[in-house]
C-alpha cells in the first residue's frame, strides 16, 4: 500500500529524511495545480511565480496536454529507437517546421540537449572545419547556466555547480557575457567549434544583454566559421514575449536547443534543432537515450507547442510583461529595498538592496508564501518572477499588489 500525505510537515520531514539535500525548497508542500495556481496539502492556493523554471508555460496541468499524455500512455509510451514508431517522425516534422530546422534530436532533460549540441559541435569541427583531433574548442560566457552534469559544470563560473566536482573536461574557454570584444578575440581561435551562449540568463538572474549583442554574435560565428548554440530551454516557447528570445534581434542559431515548457511541465522533453549539415555528422551508435524521442513525448510535444500556438501565450506575455514590469518599476520609487527591475515578457526579476549573503530575498520569498504567491531566490539577492503564460491582466495586478504589500511591509 502507497504510503500519504496528510500534513507539510509530515512530507517534508520524508524529504529530508530519505531524500538527497541538493534542493532548498521553500517550506510549502504542493499536490495540486491548475492554469496559475497550486494548492498545497492543507488546502491554501497560491499563485505560481516560477512556472517549474518555465516548464508550465502553459499552466498546470493544461488539459488539452493532459488529454494527449492520457491517450498517448493508453496506446504506446516507450519501444527505443531500436524500433521506429508512429509519432516520432510526426513530432520532428512539426518541431521543425514550427522553429524553421531540417532536423531534430529528442533528448529528455535540458541538460542532455545541452550535452547533444556539444557532442554535435565538437563532431562537426573535426569533421566539416578540420580542426585536429582533440583540440576543438568551445566558448561560453560568464554566469551561463546550461545544467550540472560534470561536462556543462567545466564550463560553469558558479561556484555551487563547480566546487569539489572536478576534475574539469577540457576544451572550453569562458569569457564575459555581452562583450562583443571578447568574443571577437575567442572566436578568431581556429580550433573554435562552436559559441554556447542563452539569449538571456535567465539563472544567473535574469540578464539580458544588450541591443546588439546576439546580432554580434551571429556574425562573428559566421566570419570565423563558428557554430552558433543558443540555449532557450528556459527564455524559449513564447516566456520572453516572442517563441524564442533570440527572435528579438533576427537571430538564427546553428544549434537551438529547447526544453522544458516542450511537455507543458508534463515530463522531461528536450531537443537540438539543427540543419543537416550539422545533424547528420553524428551516425548510429555515436549518440542516443533510451527515452528520448519516445512516443508519448513525441505526442506531448505537439500538442504543448500548439497550445502555444492557439492561444497567443507569446503575445500575452508580451502584453502583460509590460504592465508587470510598469507596476515593479513603480514600486521601486516607493522603496530603497528594490534596487532593480529588469526581464522582458514574463520572465523578470527584482534585485534586493542587500548582499547576496543575506537571508533578505529568502525571507521577502517566505512573505510572498504566506500571502498567496510562491517565488524563490536566484544568486542570494535577485528574485525571479516568472508566472504561466496564461496568466490575465486582472491576476497580474493581484499578484503586483501582494508582492507590493510585502516590500512595503518587510523590515530587514
Amino acid at each position: 500500500m502507497i504510503e500519504t500525505i496528510n500534513s507539510s510537515q509530515q512530507a517534508i520531514l520524508l524529504e529530508d529524511k530519505y531524500g538527497a539535500h541538493n534542493y532548498h525548497p521553500l517550506p510549502v508542500v504542493l499536490c495540486k495545480g491548475e492554469g496559475v495556481f497550486v494548492w498545497d496539502v492543507e488546502g491554501k492556493r497560491y499563485y505560481d511565480f516560477l512556472s517549474a523554471y518555465s516548464a508550465v508555460n502553459q499552466g498546470h496541468c493544461h488539459p488539452r496536454i493532459i488529454n494527449a499524455l492520457i491517450n498517448q500512455a493508453k496506446e504506446l509510451t516507450l519501444t527505443s529507437r531500436a524500433f521506429y514508431n508512429d509519432k516520432l517522425g510526426i513530432a520532428e516534422k512539426y518541431i521543425c517546421e514550427t522553429f524553421g530546422y531540417q532536423k531534430a534530436l529528442f533528448m529528455n532533460s535540458g541538460a542532455e540537449a545541452n550535452e547533444s549540441a556539444i557532442k554535435l559541435a565538437r563532431k562537426w569541427g573535426y569533421t566539416k572545419k578540420g580542426i585536429p583531433d582533440n583540440e576543438a574548442v568551445i566558448i561560453a560566457v560568464q554566469k551561463n547556466f546550461h545544467g550540472r552534469t560534470t561536462t556543462i559544470i567545466s564550463a560553469s563560473t558558479d561556484p555551487d555547480s563547480r566546487n569539489g566536482f572536478g576534475p574539469f573536461m577540457p576544451g572550453f574557454e569562458v569569457v564575459a557575457y555581452d562583450d562583443v570584444d571578447a568574443l571577437a578575440k575567442a572566436l578568431a581561435n581556429p580550433n573554435v567549434c562552436a559559441l554556447w551562449i542563452e539569449p538571456m540568463q535567465g539563472e544567473a538572474g535574469v540578464y539580458i544583454p544588450t541591443d546588439g549583442y546576439l546580432k554580434a554574435a551571429e556574425q562573428l560565428c559566421r566570419k570565423h566559421n563558428v557554430l552558433l548554440m543558443m540555449d532557450e530551454i528556459q527564455t524559449g516557447i513564447a516566456r520572453t514575449g516572442k517563441m524564442l528570445a533570440s527572435d528579438y534581434e533576427d537571430v538564427r542559431p546553428d544549434l537551438l536547443i529547447l526544453g522544458k515548457a516542450l511537455s507543458g511541465g508534463t515530463m522531461p522533453v528536450s531537443c537540438v534543432l539543427a540543419d543537416d549539415d550539422i545533424m547528420l555528422v553524428i551516425k548510429p551508435g555515436e549518440h542516443g537515450s533510451t527515452f528520448g524521442g519516445n512516443p508519448l513525448a513525441a505526442a506531448v510535444c505537439i500538442e504543448a507547442l500548439q497550445v502555444v500556438k492557439d492561444e497567443n501565450l507569446a503575445d500575452n506575455a508580451m502584453k502583460l510583461g509590460i504592465i508587470f514590469r510598469e507596476r515593479m518599476q513603480a514600486l521601486q520609487k516607493k522603496t530603497d529595498l528594490i534596487t532593480l527591475v529588469r526581464g522582458k515578457g514574463l520572465l523578470n526579476a527584482i534585485v534586493i538592496n542587500d548582499s547576496p549573503e543575506s537571508k533578505t530575498a529568502w525571507n521577502i520569498c517566505v512573505d510572498f508564501l504566506k500571502n498567496g504567491l510562491l517565488a524563490k531566490p536566484t544568486h542570494g539577492n535577485i528574485i525571479r518572477l516568472a508566472p504561466p503564460l496564461v496568466i490575465t491582466e486582472e491576476q497580474v495586478h493581484e499578484c503586483c499588489d501582494i508582492i507590493e504589500k510585502c516590500i512595503l511591509a518587510y523590515k530587514k
